[in-house]
């Protein structure tokens, strides 16, 4: 072996470890934000939860990318510290399909049928109908799965690569005399978890003992406690992450590593102490690439089977290890931690609730505010003004995440959703900052104790009705992803305006008649504005709702469609809401 074998097993694991990066990217491409849904609904049980990581880490390929979401969704308080360890322990469970899939390399067999399972058959037609699906489709979902077959591709001449390099040790005694170190299981378990913490990668790790095992140099007995200390290296990944959270995002980090060394402890004793009593005969017959993944599946599914009664013990366990303390009463939760950016899928849904909160909060601010029209509280106006703050910060640290998100690879239905929540969080912040120029009129007409007219006060309840309803609409549409919801908005907006345009004419006629003042018109005219202003923003939401899920963005295209009567829906709404939002017409004398 000579420094150019070095050189192509160096080469061999960075294609191993490109590949299985563009793999695990184009899955959770294809998975979009279903992962984070599914990680928030399935972790009631403990058995689902397994189920869920085992399924999660076979779909993106990674226990440690599963272990780092689960530090992120918890550091931003979307899930339970307790939720997490179903997860875990599932996800030791479904990275061991790597290794099965590994293992097609040590095939051999003059069979065709056989011969064409060899990675190194199979591997270029994989490779060349995914860069065809990639260059040649414009769907989103194609490119993804083509992506998926050239990274798997990639991943396997990687594999080919690391076994050509490793295959002249074989006949170099000095390679033998160095296994002979590895009898040692202590070794053995020190070895593998530093490899694999260094690599940062078990399926690597892994990838790389089942070439060696090629060479007919390794033992079960040499392979097993490697194969054990690989489970505590991938532990690094998620210790690293856990750099910077809040404490109980640190427990999952600690649960992580907890599981794998109670695990490997006790099999490491069980398996070794019994084979002082009954001698395993099959500890000094070589292993091969299947023989490696068998190894890696029954140990993972004996831990996870062993400690799966005692999720609750390893929970107890994070909170000794990291103590709770006073700071962590008041401790506050990332808004959407910068981890989950790893999986933007994940990232993406998640900004998508806190888009919905955002909704929400801008409604509730609108309806503190006009309560302050009706009679004036220096509490609830207070309270306006907390949560107009915590509007601009949803709109500065969304789009901050939003942009970021925005230059990586999505899937088409990511894409969409970054841009409704680009198109939408501006209106939501806007929407805020209307609620507290009503509180500002709202403390003019307490300070100087203005009383509208009987009809002017009419009218103005007619009016914050028709207001109330479209934030409602719009807020509910938003939150369901409801699109009959929002199409209803848009019609409502119109009946807003006229309504407007009716109780400006109709306050002329009164001020003409005596039955009104100037004073009182200005605040009126602040009062119309705002209503109008916030309609409006209601009107945009709805609009840019309807546009990215049609894939279609011309917002001036759309509205004179609707308004020029081409079409039957808008013009039935809008006749309804003229009907229930009315106001008498004042004459002039």
């Amino acid at each position: 072996m000579d420094i150019f074998s070095i050189i192509t097993l160096c080469g061999g694991l960075a294609f191993f470890l490109f590949g299985m990066s563009t793999m695990s990217s184009g899955l959770e491409k294809l998975a979009g934000g279903r992962l984070e849904q599914l990680l928030k609904k399935m972790t009631d049980n403990r058995f689902k939860s397994l189920l869920l990581g085992a399924g999660i880490t076979i779909a993106i390929q990674s226990s440690s990318a599963v272990t780092v979401m689960l530090v992120g969704l918890v550091n931003s308080g979307i899930m339970e510290l307790g939720q997490t360890v179903g997860v875990i322990m599932g996800s030791n469970v479904g990275t061991t399909l790597t290794a099965w899939i590994l293992s097609l390399s040590g095939i051999e067999s003059d069979a065709i049928w056989l011969q064409l399972l060899k990675p190194e058959v199979f591997s270029p037609v994989v490779a060349l109908a995914g860069v065809v699906m990639t260059m040649a489709s414009r769907k989103n979902r194609v490119r993804s799965a083509g992506s998926i077959m050239v990274g798997f591709a990639v991943l396997m001449t990687g594999m080919e690569l690391m076994k050509n390099a490793v295959s002249p040790l074989a006949d170099m005694p000095e390679f033998s005399a160095i296994l002979t170190a590895f009898t040692n299981p202590f070794l053995g378990v020190i070895v593998g978890a530093v490899f694999t913490g260094v690599i940062q990668s078990s399926a690597a790790s892994v990838g790389i003992l089942q070439a060696l095992s090629l060479t007919g140099g390794i033992t079960y007995g040499m392979a097993l406690p490697i194969i054990m200390g690989q489970n505590i290296g991938t532990c690094v990944t998620a210790l690293l992450s856990s750099i910077g959270v809040n404490r109980n995002a640190r427990r999952v980090s600690i649960i992580h590593v907890s599981f794998n060394l109670i695990g490997t402890a006790v099999c490491l004793a069980a398996f070794y102490g019994t084979d002082l009593i009954f001698q395993y005969a099959f500890m000094d017959f070589p292993i091969g690439p299947a023989g490696v993944a068998m190894v890696h599946s029954i140990f993972n599914l004996a831990t996870t089977l062993l400690l799966l009664p005692f999720t609750r013990q390893l929970e107890k366990l994070a909170y000794l290890v990291v103590r709770e303390n006073e700071e962590e009463k008041v401790e506050k939760v990332a808004f959407v931690d910068e981890r989950l950016l790893a999986t933007p899928s994940v990232a993406i849904a998640e900004c998508a609730n806190k888009t919905v909160d955002m909704a929400r909060l801008a409604e509730n601010t609108i309806l503190r505010s006009l309560t302050l029209l009706e009679k004036y509280d220096e509490k609830i106006a207070d309270e306006v003004i907390r949560n107009e703050d915590r509007l601009d910060l949803y709109e500065d640290q969304l789009g901050t995440l939003l942009v970021h998100l925005s230059g990586k690879s999505l899937s088409d239905e990511d894409s969409r959703n970054i841009s409704k929540q680009l198109h939408t969080i501006g209106d939501f912040e806007r929407i805020g900052d209307h609620a507290v120029n009503l509180l500002r009129t709202a403390q003019e007409i307490n300070e100087k104790s203005i009383r509208f007219s009987g009809p002017a006060s009419e009218e103005l309840r007619v009016l914050l009705g028709a207001l109330k309803e479209i934030l409602s609409l719009t807020t509910r549409a938003y939150a369901a992803g409801d699109l009959q919801l929002a199409a209803k908005v848009e019609p409502l907006e119109q009946v807003i305006d006229g309504l407007v345009a009716d109780i400006k004419s109709n306050h002329i006629a009164r001020l003409q008649k005596g039955h009104c003042t100037i004073e009182m018109g200005f605040v009126l005219a602040d009062l119309l504005t705002n209503c109008e202003r916030v309609s409006d923003h209601c009107s945009n939401i709805a609009v840019a709702q309807i546009e990215t899920a049609l894939n279609a963005y011309q917002a001036h295209e759309y509205l004179n469609t609707i308004k020029s009567g081409g079409d039957a829906a808008f013009r039935s709404a809008f006749d309804g809401y003229q009907k229930q939002f009315a106001v008498e017409k004042e004459t002039i004398a």
